[in-house]
C-alpha cells in the first residue's frame, strides 16, 4: 500500500485518481472498514457501480460516519469522515439510487475490507 497516498487522502483530505483504487470493482461480501482505525463503515450489499471511478455506497453503518462542509475547489460538497478517528474518506452526493438517494463516493485507500465468513 502507498503510505504517502494514504496520508494524502486520510489526513490531508486529498483524493486518489479515479479507477485506480483496489475496491472500485470489488465484489466480495463483507464489511468495508476505516483504513486508519478499522471502524466498520459500509456493508458490501450497499455498494453499487456509480461509474465515477471510486467505490460508491448508498448507505452507511449507522453512527460511524461523520460529515462536514467542504468548500474547497470552488464548490460546496459534503465531506465524509470516520467518526472514530476523523480520517477523510470521500464525499456524499444526493444522486444515489433508492432507497436513500445518496452516493457515498469513497477513496479505496481510505478503506480496509473484512470478508464475510460463510455460515
Amino acid at each position: 500500500m502507498n503510505d504517502d497516498l494514504k496520508y494524502h487522502v486520510c489526513i490531508n483530505k486529498g483524493t486518489e485518481p479515479p479507477f485506480s483504487g483496489q475496491f472500485v470493482n470489488h465484489k466480495a461480501k463483507g464489511t468495508y472498514t476505516c483504513g486508519m482505525c478499522n471502524t466498520p463503515l459500509f456493508k458490501s450489499d450497499k455498494k453499487f457501480d456509480s461509474g465515477t471511478g471510486w467505490p460508491s455506497f448508498y448507505d452507511v453503518i449507522v453512527d460511524n460516519i461523520g460529515t462536514s462542509e467542504d468548500s474547497s475547489h470552488q464548490m460546496i460538497r459534503t465531506e465524509v469522515h470516520c467518526k472514530t478517528c476523523k480520517a477523510h474518506l470521500g464525499h456524499v452526493f444526493p444522486d444515489g439510487p433508492p432507497p436513500t438517494g445518496q452516493r457515498f463516493c469513497i477513496n479505496s485507500i481510505a478503506l480496509n475490507f473484512e470478508k464475510e465468513e460463510p455460515i
